[in-house]
């Protein structure tokens, strides 16, 4: 069984923000019951037909089978803390615990530390906007995007990640929520995030800040058009938000900053001598010529075992039986580029 079918209880989520708040909204779109907690947006949340309760000890009065802690990184332990807490006075409650953190290392030593490692499943998704808080939140923001979803593989003494659990997320995620996931290891995360999300929004804080101290700053505003618009966009993010997600990522934001560093020096010192330029503006060609392909068919929103003869995947679609080892299988077709975009009875499907 896959999609809304998969999920006997309803889906707890601490934390009411843009993130929580949208994903909140998409769940209740199509059907999943949500129950959740916020210390600063009950009121808006229950006005907006969301079933709120006052802390997360209520969550276990509803028993979500998956509970999301959807709090800032730097509250993460606290709630994790707090979630241990609640669990701890509850027989026969069993949820599995994820996140929707941008920062995926962090958020397991802190789930770890509270005791909950052997329940947790990490997971990012990868969308936003430069606003914040519950009032800024969409279920469309939730809806048929792309997921990071994280995995620990067994070590000396420690567990891996439960199957079944992971199972549950990816279940959650591919089917009522329409999306595709990339089944990763944290660190493995943690280094592609940097490249796409975290850099980007210090390099969007530089230009911002470059132009704050410029002696025409005003004039350079007035004449600011797309260029400006679109390279400075996440810069208008929560500044304090932006810099927890940095510093949480710091040893593998800080080397492609440093190379960053170095190539805008390069570039400086080519230009002051009247140097060729080219191996600057020439270098990401690989990249601008992936990026420019015609995409394919849209999979978000697919859901395998739907109709009497199931979707239309089409013959690039790969499968992965949910037998052995499959956690690390799926991190090593996904660290090569592949997506789960559905789970049909006890396999994976891939593109």
């Amino acid at each position: 069984m896959s999609g809304v079918g998969a999920h006997r209880g309803p889906v707890g989520i601490v934390g009411l923000g843009l993130i929580g708040g949208s994903l909140a909204k998409a769940l209740q779109a199509v059907g999943v019951a949500v129950v959740a907690t916020d210390p600063v947006s009950t009121e808006e949340a229950r006005a907006a037909g969301l079933s709120v309760v006052d802390d997360v000890a209520g969550l276990a009065l509803h028993r979500p089978e998956i509970v999301v802690l959807a709090a800032p990184l730097r509250a993460m332990r606290t709630v994790a803390g707090e979630l241990a807490e609640a669990l701890a006075g509850e027989q026969g409650w069993d949820p599995t615990v994820t996140d929707v953190g941008s920062v995926k290392t962090p958020v397991r030593e802190a789930v770890t530390d509270a005791g909950l490692a052997d329940r947790y499943v990490g997971a990012h998704p990868m969308s936003g906007t430069e606003r914040s808080g519950f009032a800024a939140s969409s279920a469309e923001l939730m809806q048929g995007i792309p997921w990071a979803v994280t995995c620990a593989a067994a070590e000396a003494g420690v567990a891996g990640t439960d199957p079944g659990r992971l199972e549950r997320v990816l279940r959650l995620v591919t089917g009522p929520l329409g999306g595709t996931a990339a089944v990763l290891t944290d660190d493995l995360h943690d280094e592609a995030a940097a490249l796409v999300s975290h850099v980007p929004h210090v390099l969007a804080n530089q230009l911002l800040g470059a132009v704050s101290g410029a002696p025409v700053r005003d004039l350079a505003l007035g004449l600011a058009a797309g260029s400006f618009r679109d390279g400075t966009r996440v810069g208008f993010t929560d500044p304090r938000r932006t810099e927890a997600m940095v510093t949480e990522n710091a040893a593998w934001v800080a080397p492609v900053l440093r190379l960053a560093a170095r190539d805008l020096e390069r570039l400086a010192d080519d230009l002051d001598s009247n140097a060729p330029t080219h191996w600057f503006f020439d270098r990401p060609d690989g990249v601008r010529e992936l990026i420019g392909r015609p995409a394919g068919p849209r999979v978000t929103g697919l859901r395998p075992g739907d109709g009497a003869g199931g979707p239309d995947v089409g013959s690039d679609v790969e499968v992965v039986p949910l037998t052995g080892d499959w956690p690390a299988e799926l991190v090593g077709r996904c660290a090569a580029g592949a997506v789960v975009i559905g789970l049909e009875d006890d396999k994976a499907l891939l593109r």
